[in-house]
Order: C-alpha cells, then sequence, then structure tokens
C-alpha cells in the first residue's frame, strides 16, 4: 500500500512540473485525494461491502470534483491533472501510467449488464474534455485529443482526434501531442475540407470585387447592380458593360 502510494506521488512529479514538494501533493492535489480514496472503496466493493464503497465513492466526488465508480479497475501511477469533471464508470479497466486531463468521461453507450465500459491500456494519455464511451479498446501508449469523441477501437500507440474521433497520420503526430487542444496542424480531414471551402469562398468573393472594379472604371453603374444582384441574371455582365 505504501510503496504504491510513493508511486502515485513520485508520477505527479514526473508529470506535472507544477508541483514543488510532497506536502503540496498530498494536501492539495484532488488527483491524487481521488486515487487514494478509490483504494479505500474499490477494496471495500470487492468484499462485497458495497453501500459503504459507493458512499466513499461519494464522499470523494463532492471532496474533488472527481467520479470513480467503486468498481472501476485502476493501475499503478495513475494521474488526474486537475481533474473537476472526470467521470470514469464501475466497469472501466485503466492501465499502469495512464494520465488524464480534466472533465474527462470514460462512460457507457448500454444500460445492460456486464462490461459497458472502455479499457485504457498502459501508458494511455487522455486530453481535457475527452469522452471514451463503450465497451472498447484504447492501445497502450494511445493519445486522445482534448474534446475527442471516442466510440471505436483506437491502436497501441495511436493518436485520435475529433468528433467522433479518427485516427491522425503520422504527419499529424509529429507536430506534437495537446492535451487542451487540438492544433491546426493535426489531419482531421473534415475540418481540413471546411477550411478548403471557406478558403475557395473567399478567393471567389476577391476575384469578383477586382471584376466589379474594372467594370466600374468601364462607365458600369456597379453600385446599383450590386443593390440587386441576389437575383441572378445570366446576362448580367452583357447588361452592366452595355
Amino acid at each position: 500500500m505504501f510503496k504504491a502510494i510513493k508511486e502515485d506521488i513520485d508520477s505527479v512529479f514526473a508529470r506535472d512540473p507544477a508541483a514543488r514538494n510532497i506536502i503540496e501533493v498530498v494536501t492539495c492535489y484532488p488527483g491524487f485525494h481521488a486515487r487514494l480514496l478509490h483504494r479505500m472503496s474499490h477494496g471495500l466493493w470487492k468484499i462485497k461491502l458495497k453501500w459503504l464503497a459507493r458512499f466513499i465513492a461519494y464522499l470523494t466526488r463532492a471532496l474533488t470534483g472527481i467520479e470513480i465508480h467503486p468498481g472501476a479497475t485502476i493501475g499503478r501511477r495513475f494521474f488526474i491533472d486537475h481533474g473537476m469533471g472526470v467521470v470514469i464508470g464501475e466497469t472501466a479497466e485503466i492501465g499502469d501510467d495512464v494520465t488524464l486531463y480534466h472533465g474527462v468521461t470514460l462512460g457507457g453507450t448500454s444500460w445492460k449488464e456486464g462490461k459497458r465500459h472502455p479499457t485504457l491500456g498502459n501508458g494511455v494519455v487522455v486530453g481535457a474534455g475527452a469522452k471514451i464511451l463503450g465497451p472498447i479498446n484504447i492501445g497502450a501508449g494511445a493519445k486522445i485529443g482534448s474534446n475527442a469523441v471516442v466510440v471505436k477501437d483506437v491502436p497501441d500507440g495511436a493518436t485520435a482526434a475529433g468528433i467522433p474521433a479518427r485516427i491522425l497520420d503520422e504527419a499529424s503526430k509529429a507536430a506534437g501531442f495537446n492535451a487542451y487542444g487540438i492544433g491546426n496542424d493535426q489531419n482531421d480531414p473534415v475540418a481540413k475540407a471546411l477550411h478548403g471551402l471557406l478558403g475557395h469562398s473567399v478567393t471567389v468573393d476577391r476575384r469578383i470585387e477586382m471584376i466589379l472594379q474594372q467594370l466600374e472604371k468601364l462607365g458600369a453603374n456597379i453600385e446599383k447592380e450590386r443593390a440587386t444582384s441576389d437575383k441572378f441574371d445570366p446576362n448580367y455582365l452583357n447588361k452592366i458593360v452595355d
């Protein structure tokens, strides 16, 4: 038990440069408190003292803002950064050296009994606000981008981002993982398509404006035509030149 607690403290220092000393970690880190109390509630859950286990989990949520069901299985050196709004469901399974940021949900998509929540492999990092839903597997070393919604398995070492989450290509992963947001250089195909359409629209508008300026120099009444331009006329250019 004491060895596991020491590992938890060491994991805070390893993953949060803001941590300054042991007293600060033990007294001021809600993720550490949630993990400590979950050990207690999980032990009670396994010996069938389920009401007491749930009550301790309830008090833990009130104290830390982190809700971990006592039935959830959590590995060693688990770290929750900031922590507010984290929800971990009953049948969730979390490996060693996993990091969650605030607002993460490991949730279910079914009311049926049995395995309903995700399984996270060793070394997984889940960005702020991400939702991982259903009895899916997140492979070892995978990274889930901020605010992603993951409903399918993610392979080992992959980086997933977006809604719904997509696996990013190697060029995007090389730019680095951002736990708090998705950068413009990450290769979300939907975002790229929208940006492309917007860019094309701006280019077309500029070209039309240049054409109108040149026609105005030729004596066309551009202001009048602009006022009525919502009515499409196929002979528009011929009319304003004449």
